[in-house]
């Protein structure tokens, strides 16, 4: 199953810190502390000065690191470097907002940071130990529990204590603004526990049902594998297939040359993420189609040689949708449509354009200060190939139900087994959990930022009856 253990890292890989010193990942909560001062040192005022100028943009980050940094650590990781970075957390986490000081130091300061996106942060900051006391690095950690109280995870005896359990959980993040969107929980193909939280479009006042269509992020990589396993299946591709066999003119000739269809699939390419400057600079409604996208990384060198390295890569996705659309001669959305969601019944499952008017259709949200403001100025004109479609939580049960029933043609096979994948960025985040051994099918969508649909999913999959 090398697509599918793939494809479940896609949910950590979605929230992953990029870090100035050091790295560490686990799941992210929420807090709700008072926003707090920070000591008047030197160190204190510089981590303040840090989160200002991380929420003003990069030009203030760019001062901030010229002016801040230690030279040694400067020599090491250039402000370029550090530039760098900086978008791919801002992407991902949007503006901060200091909750809580965990340790004060001469040359050490760390603090619980609220993130816009939705996750709660653990930042430390490392300073020289004495005068300039130039920042040396930052290390940054999602936080699995940023202080509230959360409920027990031992497994329930039975399914009447688990939906009970569910409904009650569900109504206190909701209230809390915790968690915007639907949840389903099924077991062998009956509905347990199905409702639906809080607005789909909040100017309109217009709340989310169990038909509105989500924006799933990722998961959309799920039908890209899929279709291209199909293909090979018909044995119009082989996993062995270089890049340029379809792709002749391909911006990167080693690339093409080297980088295979099981490469791609299995996240091995060393192509790297159209996420970074050029997409911020880039205006959204200009990507439409699948070819929009390429410009935003494919010239770029490989991060690694093919095989010998694993990284989470959208750009990798984007390139196999475009070998989908060479190999079938139809358009990426209209492969998937016709061949995974027209045979398993997925009737609201598509990746419309941003602009079009969509029955039903979500408004992402991320938070503002004390408010709300959607996500719309984030998202590309269209989804791609590597996430963005939208989807209903019927309709991924019903994506399961045809992988087990095989509906979907033999190229499904591995997928049978179960799987566990996500998507999330700014104002979405979606999870969908299937174990066919117990029959438990978990289904979470949320028009909130990670962690909202993940962490909902992780405390249901503690309490399934074992």
């Amino acid at each position: 199953m090398k697509i599918q253990k793939k494809l479940n890292k896609s949910a950590k890989n979605q929230l992953i810190l990029i870090l100035l010193l050091a790295a560490a990942w686990v799941p992210a909560g929420r807090a709700q502390q008072a926003q707090v001062s920070l000591p008047q040192t030197p160190a204190g005022r510089k981590v303040e000065a840090y989160i200002k100028a991380f929420n003003s943009g990069e030009p203030a980050v760019r001062e901030f690191f010229t002016g801040h940094t230690a030279k040694d650590a400067l020599q090491k990781t250039p402000v370029e470097v550090r530039l760098d970075r900086y978008r791919q957390m801002r992407y991902r986490l949007g503006s901060l907002e200091i909750r809580k000081l965990v340790e004060s130091r001469e040359d050490f300061v760390s603090v619980i940071a609220w993130t816009s996106a939705g996750p709660i942060i653990r930042m430390d900051f490392q300073f020289e130990p004495a005068e300039p006391f130039g920042l040396i690095g930052i290390r940054i950690e999602a936080l699995e529990n940023a202080g509230e109280e959360s409920p027990p995870a031992a497994a329930k005896k039975n399914n009447d204590e688990l939906v009970a359990a569910v409904k009650e959980y569900a109504q206190q993040v909701s209230r809390a603004e915790e968690f915007s969107g639907v949840i389903l929980v099924v077991q062998n193909g009956t509905p347990l526990f199905e409702q639906a939280y809080g607005y789909a479009d909040r100017e309109k006042k217009r709340l989310n049902g169990i038909d509105t269509k989500f924006n799933i992020g990722s998961i959309s990589k799920s039908f890209t594998g899929l279709a291209v396993r199909q293909l090979i299946a018909e044995k119009k591709i082989s996993p062995d297939d270089p890049i340029g066999k379809f792709l002749p003119d391909y911006p990167n000739k080693d690339a093409a040359a080297k980088v295979t269809v099981g490469h791609l699939l299995n996240m091995t390419s060393g192509i790297g993420d159209f996420f970074g400057d050029r997409y911020e600079a880039t205006p959204k409604e200009k990507i439409r189609s699948l070819k929009d996208y390429l410009p935003l990384f494919a010239d770029q060198p490989l991060e690694f040689e093919p095989g010998a390295g694993e990284r989470y890569s959208n750009g990798g996705y984007v390139v196999l949708g475009l070998i989908i659309e060479k190999v079938s001669g139809e358009d990426y959305y209209t492969y998937v449509h016709e061949h995974v969601f027209k045979p398993a019944g997925m009737l609201d499952s598509a990746s419309p354009e941003k602009d079009a008017a969509v029955p039903n259709r979500a408004v992402g949200y991320v938070r503002d200060g004390s408010s709300w403001k959607p996500n719309t100025g984030t998202l590309p004109g269209r989804g791609s190939s590597a996430g963005g479609g939208y989807s209903t939580a019927r309709d991924l049960l019903k994506y399961t139900t045809a992988l087990a029933q095989g509906a979907l043609g033999g190229a499904a096979e591995e997928m049978r087994g179960g799987f566990g994948i996500a998507g999330g960025a700014p104002g979405l985040n979606a999870v969908l959990e299937w174990d066919p051994k117990s029959g438990y099918l978990i289904a979470v969508m949320s028009n909130f930022g990670p962690p909202s649909a993940e962490r909902v999913a992780r405390q249901i999959r503690s309490w399934l009856p074992r």
